[in-house]
């Protein structure tokens, strides 16, 4: 029997969720999609030591303050993870622009085509490459700019379907949708459980996808932040989904049937043109009391496990790790 990953491997991309590059030998996904906490816990581990000293010898021969160059080291490892994962998938690899920097275009701009300039001096083209940036206006702005000069984006942190639609017309290669997420916010707020076909996650993405193919849209939907296995079988079909190792494993290890849900030939009754202004945008955000909630936590935490990374590289640099 074909297992349900192999199913779903023939009807949308899959994507790895994941800094261990064990799990991507394993599960061989087309794609790998990183963030700070997904790096963070990969730094832990002592099989991805070698990767961790060479960033922090390479951080030794830099100048500037303890901090800068914690954090210099802290952007190497995040492009050190990507290019040893570039080797092991043959699409793209996705690595994201600080959180602290999701209200700063400029700022945002500039570490992106830094992180491009990176990857490219360690013999990874810009084409293996997408720079990951919260769905802010100010980040949506930045996608904009750097979509005009070749660097692709992945736009995350994404909950509404107003953030979608800017991001669409943006110019934006991809957006990462939350479905666990925003079923968490849900189901914090009401109480209740919910079945895949009721999941608030789920009914978001579906809607998305469903706006996208039917006003001719090529950004890219990826379903991301997923809770269980239920929500990734009810959206079958979407272009992407990136999945943590763990649901990748149970769906690998089921060989059950699986159902395509997601069809671009078949998306439902039609759905009204949204604006993508920036007025438009702000105030739609302001009404969607979940969607500002969970993307304002979201930054949050990528920003607070950045700190984390940054503080266990600066006590690797002051002990003197060998390199």
């Amino acid at each position: 029997m074909t297992s349900k990953l192999d199913q779903l491997k023939a009807m949308t991309v899959v994507v790895a969720d994941t800094g261990d590059l064990e799990a991507i030998k394993t599960y061989r996904p087309v794609d790998c999609t990183t963030n700070p906490s997904l790096v963070l816990k990969a730094a832990e581990l002592p099989a991805y030591q070698d990767v961790i000293e060479g960033a922090i010898a390479w951080g030794r021969k830099q100048g500037g303050t303890k901090d800068a160059v914690a954090a210099h080291v802290a952007d190497r490892l995040a492009v050190a993870f990507g290019a040893e994962m570039s080797k092991l998938v043959p699409g793209r690899i996705s690595t994201e622009v600080d959180a602290d920097l999701s209200f700063d275009t400029e700022a945002s701009v500039k570490r992106a085509r830094d992180i491009i300039a990176t990857y490219e001096s360690m013999g990874v083209p810009r084409e293996k490459i997408l720079v990951k940036l919260a769905s802010t206006w100010e980040g949506i702005r930045a996608a904009a700019i750097l979509q005009k000069e070749g660097i692709d984006c992945n736009l995350t942190l994404l909950f509404s379907l107003a953030q979608a639609v800017a991001c669409a017309d943006a110019g934006v290669f991809l957006i990462s949708p939350f479905v666990g997420r925003i079923l968490d916010w849900h189901v914090k707020a009401s109480g209740k459980t919910f079945e895949p076909e009721e999941d608030p996650g789920v009914l978001s993405v579906r809607q998305i996808y469903s706006y996208y193919k039917q006003h001719g849209i090529e950004t890219v939907v990826m379903g991301a932040s997923f809770r269980s296995t239920g929500e990734i079988e009810a959206l079958a079909g979407c272009d992407r989904l990136t999945i943590a190792p763990a649901l990748l494993e149970k769906l690998a290890a089921d060989n059950g049937t699986l159902v395509r849900q997601l069809d671009p030939a078949n998306t439902g009754e039609k759905l009204a043109t949204v604006a993508a202004d920036e007025k438009s945008f702000r105030w739609a955000m302001n009404e969607d009391q979940m969607a500002t909630e969970k993307l304002s936590e979201g930054i949050r935490l990528f920003a607070k496990d950045l700190r984390a990374l940054r503080t266990l590289i600066a006590k690797r640099l002051e002990a003197g790790v060998p390199a």
